[in-house]
């Protein structure tokens, strides 16, 4: 009987493979490249809510579980030394109460990374053999923010994809921060800190939001003088609550409502109805992903192997990036969140098609006839935000009169 069993099993087993693969190969779409853009995991706040209920963030929310683990460096764009990471200079000048610092990840954030890897690994290794098993540099470009957090997300992504099998150390690529495409930066140009520094500050200011913000303050107890915004609650009381933490009771019958103001003032902030405040937001870095495109169709790249480009980035990447796509769906983006691009090739005709997901879920981008978009409607719907390196910079040094466009 038994072996009657494990001949049935080996049998549906055996049938299971066959339909798995006559499934990829039914497919009309052949894989050629991804790229994904992914927020970094779980951390410690950037500022606590002042004078309420202190939480803890001792340096035990920080141990590094051993399977996220690699042999890894981090390296500037050409494979030098690391840049200097003023960013991250700044974080550790304070200290947060329990004596870690702010913005760093957290044991749940490594996991959260990990599990997000292990998912791409499902379905780019497991259920379609597309990646090599095991790391391969050859195969696998990682680049990140020059900030702690964002490259130990990349390192515990790498380690659930590859499940710690490397061949070699792996690099993460970052650039110095005048020069950081992949958040909005307004150090690195002036025409988008004169555009949209002011809307930050501003954004706090607007009369419903003003409004609301005065009734928290004061159910919370802060004194009014003290600066506070929704977006500095809501990154409070998201880390508290993702960390098991404690929160200010009078926060709780609030939390819909701090969501919605602090997606509100991203809104204004970045302000998506006028295209050249996202144009400044992520041109360079839409122009990066469709150069990755062009390059791999053309064959022009130098790394013909390479399949898998990551992005290790910031809540404020997607949000600019899901607007200029026209998928921002209102809602602050999660830890560990990623907007994954995969270009197919069509087996027939050998058209070419991007496809965008966002957390996993399919996207149709407006101006795409179908989710599987071809790749002339995809660029020329992001072809209004990107902006070439030399175009980018040229306008980040116009400052003369455009605050009034």
């Amino acid at each position: 009987m038994w072996a009657r069993v494990g001949l049935m099993g080996s049998v549906a087993l055996g049938s299971l493979f066959w339909s798995q693969k006559n499934k990829t190969e039914a497919s009309p779409y052949e894989l050629k490249l991804i790229q994904v853009l992914f927020r970094h995991g779980a951390r410690t706040p950037l500022k606590s809510i002042p004078d309420v209920l202190e939480a803890q963030w001792v340096p035990e929310l920080l141990a590094a579980p051993a399977h996220t683990e690699i042999d890894y460096k981090v390296t500037d764009l050409q494979g030098g030394p690391r840049p200097p990471a003023p960013v991250e200079d700044n974080y550790r000048a304070k200290e947060l109460t329990g004596g870690t610092y702010p913005g760093q990840l957290t044991t749940v954030g490594m996991q959260q990374l990990y599990d997000l890897g292990v998912r791409l690994r499902k379905k780019y290794i497991q259920d379609e053999p597309f990646l090599t098993p095991s790391f391969n540099p050859k195969e696998v470009y990682i680049r990140s923010t020059n900030i702690v957090r964002t490259i130990e997300s990349a390192k515990c992504l790498v380690a659930g994809l590859f499940q710690q099998e490397q061949t070699g150390v792996v690099s993460i690529l970052t650039d110095k921060a005048e020069k950081e495409i992949l958040y909005p930066n307004y150090h690195g140009c002036k025409l988008l800190q004169q555009l949209i520094g002011h809307r930050w500050v501003g954004s706090s200011t607007l009369p419903d939001i003003a409004a609301d913000l005065q009734i928290i303050q004061k159910a919370l107890g802060v004194d009014p003088h003290q600066h506070l915004d929704f977006i500095l609650i809501r990154d409070d009381m998201v880390a508290r609550e993702t960390h098991g933490l404690p929160l200010p009771k009078a926060l709780e019958n609030w939390r819909s409502l701090v969501e919605q103001r602090a997606v509100d003032m991203i809104c204004h902030i970045y302000e998506p109805s006028r295209r050249q405040h996202l144009q400044l937001c992520v041109g360079p870095l839409f122009n990066t992903l469709l150069t990755n495109i062009e390059d791999k169709i053309q064959g022009t790249t130098s790394k013909p192997d390479r399949k898998l480009f990551l992005y290790s980035v910031h809540d404020t990447t997607l949000m600019p990036c899901l607007m200029a796509m026209g998928i921002f769906d209102m809602k602050w983006p999660p830890y560990a969140a990623d907007i994954t691009l995969e270009l197919y090739q069509h087996r027939q005709t050998n058209q070419h098609y991007v496809k965008v997901s966002y957390i996993g879920q399919d996207q149709k981008i407006p101006g795409c006839s179908d989710v599987y978009c071809p790749l002339h409607e995809f660029k020329k719907a992001l072809a209004v935000y990107s902006l070439p390196d030399e175009r980018y910079y040229a306008l980040c040094d116009s400052v003369d009169d455009h605050s009034k466009l």
